[in-house]
């Protein structure tokens, strides 16, 4: 089995079905994103970091998930019409999926057993949790929800 994240595919939010590979040699920062939060103004920090960088590789991929405390109860269309309205983001964004349980994406487990967040803890806190993968397909750092968009720029700029 292949050690980078372009073995995976998603649904994107049209529900059409989008292979990681298609991002290689680009820098990803893949977040957990929920419409009702407290860290959910992050949206916005993640556009600036895209509207940024983009044209020097990085691409940002927004993941909604309703497994905390229920913040994004939409579908894949509500999520998007939110989205668009209040953050207008060009950024790709997905399906909603689950991060954690017996239902998580694949994606999600493999992004946890190759970033463990504190004292090697797998399972995903909260919604905005930050996954930055080099341009390899190789999982370099996860963030916790707190850590806004702009701290982790530094960090982008040394892999783009």
């Amino acid at each position: 089995m292949n050690n980078d994240i372009y073995q995976f595919s998603a649904n994107n939010n049209s529900g059409e079905a989008v292979q990681l590979s298609t991002y290689k040699n680009k820098v990803m920062l893949i977040v957990n994103t929920a419409s009702d939060c407290g860290f959910t103004p992050q949206y916005k920090g993640l556009q600036d970091l895209y509207e940024k960088h983009q044209s020097q590789g990085l691409e940002i991929l927004a993941f909604p998930c309703n497994q905390f405390k229920q913040q994004e109860q939409g579908d894949d269309a509500a999520i998007k019409q939110f989205c668009d309205l209040r953050f207008n983001i060009k950024f790709p964004l997905f399906s909603k999926i689950d991060v954690n349980g017996d239902n998580a994406h694949p994606l999600f487990n493999f992004l946890k057993s190759e970033a463990p967040g504190i004292m090697g803890s797998t399972g995903i806190k909260w919604n905005f949790t930050k996954f930055l993968v080099n341009k390899e397909g190789n999982v370099v750092k996860r963030y916790a929800s707190t850590t806004k968009p702009e701290a982790i720029e530094a960090d982008i700029e040394k892999l783009l």
